[in-house]
């Protein structure tokens, strides 16, 4: 992908590929394999690091971790947070030796401004089935669901009120988090697979195992810049 885009040019980017988003289910009829994606920013520098982690569906017990470091290659602008952080995943990506049956973004899917966030840029670039769960509210509007563990609000597109997304409580009294279609995943079956992935605490295990490994990426990389400079 290439990540020395204008602005404009990545929102065209954008236009062009919303189109190959398949809203509707197109997953395996059992799902052995499921991924947690994430990025961090480093504090102190233009780093960034990328964790794709796989967890056996069932047990949730990890499977494989594939993590990449390198500069940022594209400004901090709102609604274009994918080209960003797809460079450093798709390198990631390529270290994994299975693929997953099912990605989590923490990100949105097309609960975004043009209907295509990380998770629907990511689907569509890797043909995989992917899904957002933001821990923020990117798009959209939402009335008050209740307090219970699987309450559901529907998130209301602001410009033409679109059902884009879903509100979910994942734990009791716990603020939500907010789930949309990425790619080849319906959003009845995304909203599922995250309160499925939320077994103790208020994001999914997928991307709190994918959080954790990002973190480590920057530790082992800091470690191998010191030894190269011995």
């Amino acid at each position: 992908m290439n990540t020395m885009l204008t602005e404009q040019e990545a929102i065209q980017l954008q236009e062009e590929l919303r189109p190959k988003v398949i809203r509707t289910d197109e997953l395996p009829a059992h799902i052995k394999l499921i991924a947690g994606v994430d990025v961090e920013y480093d504090k102190e520098s233009d780093l960034i690091a990328g964790a794709f982690v796989l967890l056996d569906f069932n047990t949730l017990e990890v499977v494989e971790v594939a993590t990449h470091c390198m500069q940022v290659t594209f400004p901090y602008i709102p609604g274009l947070f994918s080209f960003r952080e797809m460079p450093v995943l798709l390198e990631a990506w390529k270290k994994l030796e299975r693929r997953p049956d099912l990605v989590i973004c923490d990100g949105q899917g097309i609960a975004h401004p043009r209907r295509f966030g990380l998770a629907c840029h990511m689907g569509v670039l890797l043909d995989v089935p992917a899904l957002g769960c933001g821990k923020t509210r990117l798009f959209g509007k939402y009335e008050e669901l209740a307090a219970e563990r699987g309450a559901v609000s529907p998130l209301l597109a602001e410009d033409n009120g679109e059902h884009i997304g879903n509100a979910l409580r994942t734990q009791n009294g716990i603020s939500p988090v907010f789930v949309s279609t990425g790619h080849k995943v319906s959003l009845d079956t995304a909203t599922a697979m995250v309160l499925k992935m939320s077994v103790t605490y208020r994001l999914p295990e997928t991307t709190r195992k994918a959080d954790h490994y990002g973190r480590e990426a920057f530790i082992a990389f800091r470690e191998n810049q010191g030894k190269e400079l011995l």
